[in-house]
């Protein structure tokens, strides 16, 4: 009994969500990001926190680890707060549609009002340029959450993250490319103007 209590000690600690993956490198992938943005307004919080201004539209770039076996990703969160004309609280998650080709775009309620989730995906398809900027995006994911007073989208980006793998040994930056950068910028600003009016 002590040997399996032990061994299950260990296990938790070698899989603890909270521990950073062997290899990480802190604020890394945030100045390689950085570069490829290529904004002047870019300002460092810390080692994996940044704020940036697009325009009039402030938002907060952060930088996670997520584990696998022999490898880890380190992945930068784009956050965009807007305040909500209206109150409440709701989750939604934003993906393509389309098995084969991408046909548009779905809104997924994990909670709230279904009648919202239906509005915000109305409104996210009648804004043409959010449309356009947000059907080429390669992103991992996109979350709208709707806190009280506050909106908060959460886009993940393919672009813009860090592969790490330890056998074979290997890192590499996904770099964003020009026109993937400005479809990013252009969706953040599209989303900020789509949310203030909700």
């Amino acid at each position: 009994m002590m040997v399996i209590a032990t061994l299950r000690q260990k296990l938790f600690e070698l899989f603890r969500a909270d521990r950073a993956p062997a290899g990480y490198r802190p604020g890394v992938t945030l100045e390689h990001l950085r570069r490829n943005l290529g904004l002047a307004s870019f300002e460092r919080l810390s080692a994996t926190h940044a704020q940036v201004g697009v325009g009039d539209v402030a938002l907060e770039i952060v930088e996670r680890t997520e584990s696998q076996l022999l490898m880890h990703l380190v992945m930068t969160e784009f956050v965009l707060r807007v305040p909500a004309s209206t109150g409440g609280t709701g989750r939604f998650e934003v993906h393509h549609g389309g098995a084969v080709r991408r046909s548009g775009l779905r809104v997924r309620r994990r909670s709230g009002n279904q009648a919202l989730a239906r509005e915000l995906q109305a409104c996210l398809l009648a804004d043409a340029a959010l449309f356009q900027a947000l059907m080429p995006r390669d992103f991992k994911r996109l979350r709208i959450e709707l806190q009280g007073q506050q909106w908060c989208v959460r886009l993940e980006h393919m672009g813009g993250s860090e592969v790490v793998n330890r056998l074979p040994a290997f890192r590499r930056y996904i770099a964003l490319s020009p026109a993937q950068r400005s479809h990013l910028l252009t969706a953040l600003v599209g989303l900020q103007r789509v949310l203030s009016n909700l």
